[in-house]
């Protein structure tokens, strides 16, 4: 990842999280999504089976801030970003996010808040997943979506 042409960070074989942070999340949220990046069975076991997580493989994570995942496009061409948590209280959340996945994971590796990164990504697979929940629900998972392109 560089940041005005410096690499900034980069990491080996593990994740890349864009995490996108929207008004109405708490703690509680981002507890949940922290332990399904480092706890989630997506990478292959000798088998072929996506059955390992990032700690089983010891591969890295690298977690980059993404407002723009909030993104609301119902309406009109010109998407609104209207649902993205205020910035100064997201860069705190975002702070308190990577806290909780490194006290879980410590091979962690950040972008650089609010900055313009150039990020290069090799997915093996292809394989992206969708991690998403909503403060107010209650179930263990609210909506997980798999994404497998060709």
């Amino acid at each position: 990842m560089k940041v005005n042409n410096e690499v900034v960070s980069e990491i080996g074989v593990g994740l890349l999280a864009l995490v996108g942070i929207e008004k109405g999340d708490t703690e509680e949220v981002l507890n949940w999504v922290a332990n399904k990046i480092v706890n989630m069975r997506i990478f292959e076991d000798n088998e072929g089976k996506m059955n390992l997580s990032v700690r089983d493989i010891q591969g890295e994570i690298l977690l980059v801030s993404q407002f723009t995942l909030a993104a609301y496009i119902k309406k009109g061409n010109r998407p609104s970003f209207t649902d993205a948590m205020e910035e100064n209280l997201a860069r705190e959340y975002f702070d308190k996010f990577v806290s909780m996945v490194k006290n879980l994971y410590p091979s962690l590796k950040t972008g650089v808040f609010k900055a313009h990164m150039e990020v290069e990504l090799t997915n093996d697979g292809p394989v992206t997943i969708i991690i998403e929940r909503h403060p107010k629900d209650t179930d263990s998972i609210s909506q997980v979506k798999n994404n497998f392109e060709n």
